[in-house]
């Protein structure tokens, strides 16, 4: 469980917007150093669409994401581990619900919908005891709304530990 940041740009001429998230994923290892993982997120933030004739110029958005993929740990220590991790899924836009009415395309957004999502991510974990660990994951974020752009970002958190540590 955590939360998270994203440099996100809500349209194909707008200025990068900061997203904030929260985040809930659950890994199962085959193993000490790979696993697979399934992640849901909440993205929300505004974006600034400049002066227009709706006089919106701040409509908040939001994203929703479901991804899966592997997660493999190239360093493994009592203290602290580090990870990589490359999932895909779909993410679902509401460029539209702080719009008045007026279309999201109209003020400059993306269009509601569905599209790809892709992520990689570099991973520590410190350990706080065998089962208990706080999570700060670098990533990338690439998604196709309106075209590929990719966007930068964290997540962090707790990670609790089941079964055997």
């Amino acid at each position: 469980m955590g939360a998270g940041y994203l440099r996100f740009i809500p349209g194909p001429n707008l200025q990068r917007t900061t997203l904030y998230s929260w985040d809930a994923a659950v890994t199962r290892y085959y193993g000490e150093k790979l696993g697979i993982t399934v992640d849901g997120r909440g993205y929300y933030g505004t974006a600034y669409v400049g002066l227009n004739s709706a006089d919106i110029t701040r409509p908040a958005i939001s994203q929703y994401d479901v991804m899966a993929g592997p997660t493999y740990r190239f360093r493994l220590r009592p203290r602290y581990s580090l990870a990589a991790r490359g999932m895909g899924g779909v993410a679902i836009g509401n460029f539209s619900g702080d719009t008045s009415g007026f279309s999201p395309s109209s003020l400059g957004l993306y269009s509601d919908g569905e599209s790809y999502i892709l992520s990689g991510a570099l991973i520590g974990e410190a350990n706080i005891s065998p089962s208990l660990s706080l999570r700060l994951a670098g990533e990338d974020v690439v998604t196709g709304f309106g075209s590929l752009h990719n966007s930068f970002g964290f997540q962090y958190g707790f990670v609790y530990r089941f079964g055997k540590q």
